[in-house]
């Protein structure tokens, strides 16, 4: 084997290093069903065979839709790839109209979906898309083709010489993948990957994985659509790690069955974990009850590399013992590792989970950047808590005069897809400009300060960055979403989402009693208690940046009405137009 270069060989180079009896495991019903290396390349020579015989030919693309992570994914991804042809994953969520927008502009010849649920969208907006010839589904839905027809038309091997001068001439610089971005703000941007840029971010970010190579297995739930997810998946076929596939709204219960040592996460994720752990230690009693909250609180003090002294060091060896290793046995008993992307970490919950010794490492990137730019690593001094990490291996970063990042390396996308002058506003001579803002440490830690485009000047003149606020405010049990307002306006304040389920047992606790949710925001009583958590959270901030006026929102903001992207931002636009009324009446408008 030689050097990886192209993505469709991350399974050959495990086939030769690992051969691995369980490589991409599936649950189907109740049963788990696993592929082994040899079985997914078959595979995924069975498809490029059949993708041929279909007419797909070198830079046409193809759709892959699912609902959840599952082994069909990567066998098409590595079945297209090696055509030199694309893999176009897209957000199962997204609207019908994204949906048209996304395959008519990707020009999509062929889409593979989950099931009923995407057919169902695609099948909408089908007439509106002329360059796509058929639909097939994985699983079995009424008057769609299935996958297995494909399958059964690549079984025949007279053409695999054909694959294989195709695939031999796909070279590393080529285009890889389109991915959409989940534009908070306008349509979606198609982010053009090649084959290197995924690759060398796979392997640089692979140095940054403590474990023990074909020894470990992991559990994936975020979505493979996102180059995240997908990227990790790479880096896992490489290091020989076992692959579980998880439904996102079952993480839970696929957690404790597959025990596995290492996931990737989001900090939502890690905050509703934190959140049922301290539920759970809320319900115990006496001597039980105060241990429990002791050893929470010599966790939130946790600093890496035994920088608290001995004294705090034998506390926190007692609170493992008797306390986190109980927390640890519920996420399965091995999970050592949790790579945490996509959004700001607080910085609490960086120090809980790795008090617990389930080392949370945060890193940062995006799509642009296939995507890791830096990450957290526990080795050679390599983690502070409150960065996002050093630089990976050859990935420079300077900082404008105004604060932002831009970025240079062999990660950095090709351009956005038919959209040159897109592509010249955020590349300026060989840099990506990321929008975020930021410092780099003494110590060459990188640290996010703020989304340039989100930050904002109140009338008075002063910058507020939104997200600082957020995160602060984020850590109350009572809040599970705020978005801060106020640009332009007199001054800051905010939109919050309750935490309903802790709300409502916090209600019948003072016996309020109200019959739903619009009742419930408006309680005055419920009010009251926001307020005072609104006051606790405003000391750390300064008075411009003090949130005045707040009001609560009867819904649960959710990806599916259109608050939050795929990976869980807030929509601020989206959200502001939802609860107009309320923004009026806090402006006074």
């Amino acid at each position: 084997m030689q050097n990886i270069t192209r993505l469709f060989d991350f399974p050959y180079y495990q086939l030769e290093k690992f051969n691995l009896e369980k490589s991409l495991v599936t649950k189907y019903g109740d049963t788990w069903v696993a592929t082994s290396t040899k079985e997914y390349i078959r595979k995924a020579n069975t498809i490029s065979r059949a993708l041929l015989r279909l007419g797909v030919k070198p830079n046409d693309k193809i759709a892959l839709i699912s609902t959840n992570n599952r082994t069909e994914w990567n066998i098409m991804d590595i079945g297209i790839l090696q055509l030199g042809a694309q893999n176009v994953p897209i957000y199962p969520t997204i609207s019908e109209e994204e949906y048209a927008y996304v395959l008519n502009h990707s020009e999509c010849s062929y889409c593979f979906v989950s099931g009923q649920e995407v057919f169902d969208k695609v099948k909408a907006v089908r007439n509106m898309v002329p360059s796509l010839k058929e639909v097939y589904s994985f699983d079995q839905v009424v008057d769609c083709k299935n996958w297995r027809e494909v399958l059964e038309l690549g079984a025949d091997e007279s053409n695999q010489i054909e694959v294989d001068t195709l695939k031999a001439a796909v070279k590393p610089e080529d285009l890889a993948t389109l991915i959409y971005t989940s534009g908070t703000t306008g349509k979606p941007k198609g982010v053009m990957l090649s084959h290197s840029n995924v690759v060398s971010n796979a392997i640089e970010s692979s140095k940054r994985l403590p474990i023990e190579y074909g020894k470990v297995s992991c559990l994936s739930f975020l979505p493979v659509c996102h180059i995240y997810e997908r990227m990790m998946i790479y880096l896992y076929q490489y290091a020989g790690v076992t692959v579980y596939y998880a439904p996102l709204d079952q993480v839970s219960d696929y957690i404790k069955e597959v025990k596995p040592h290492v996931m990737t996460a989001v900090p939502r994720l890690l905050e509703k974990v934190y959140d049922k752990i301290i539920a759970k230690g809320t319900e115990l009693s006496g001597i039980k009850k105060k241990l429990f909250f002791w050893a929470v609180g010599v966790g939130l003090q946790y600093e890496p590399y035994q920088q608290n002294g001995w004294w705090y060091e034998q506390k926190l060896a007692l609170a493992r013992k008797l306390i986190f290793s109980k927390w640890k046995e519920g996420l399965g008993g091995n999970l050592a590792l949790i790579a945490s992307g996509s959004a700001a970490l607080q910085p609490r919950l960086a120090r809980i989970f790795n008090a617990a010794e389930m080392g949370v490492m945060e890193g940062y990137g995006l799509t642009e950047t296939s995507p890791v730019v830096s990450v957290n690593d526990m080795r050679n001094g390599g983690f502070k808590i409150g960065t996002v990490g050093k630089l990976l291996d050859h990935t420079e970063v300077k900082i404008a005069e105004d604060g932002e990042i831009c970025v240079k390396g062999p990660q950095v996308m090709m351009g956005y897809y038919k959209d040159p002058e897109k592509t010249a506003e955020v590349m300026k001579d060989g840099y990506f400009l990321t929008g975020d803002i930021g410092e780099i440490d003494s110590d060459g830690f990188l640290k996010i300060t703020d989304r340039k485009k989100e930050m904002f000047k109140t009338s008075g003149g002063k910058y507020v960055a939104p997200q600082l606020l957020e995160n602060r405010f984020k850590q109350s049990r009572f809040i599970e979403q705020i978005m801060v307002i106020g640009e332009g306006e007199k001054m800051p304040a905010a939109l919050i989402q309750p935490d309903f389920e802790f709300l409502k047992n916090w209600c019948e606790l003072h016996q309020i009693a109200v019959t739903n949710t619009a009742e419930l925001v408006k309680n005055e009583k419920v009010l009251a208690r926001y307020r005072e958590e609104v006051d606790l959270a405003n000391e750390k901030f300064a008075k411009w940046e003090k949130l005045k006026e707040f009001r609560l929102t009867p819904d649960v903001w959710s990806i599916d009405e259109g608050h939050l992207t795929p990976t869980m931002k807030l929509r601020r636009k989206v959200i502001k137009e939802k609860y107009i009324d309320l923004y009026n009446e806090i402006y006074q408008h």
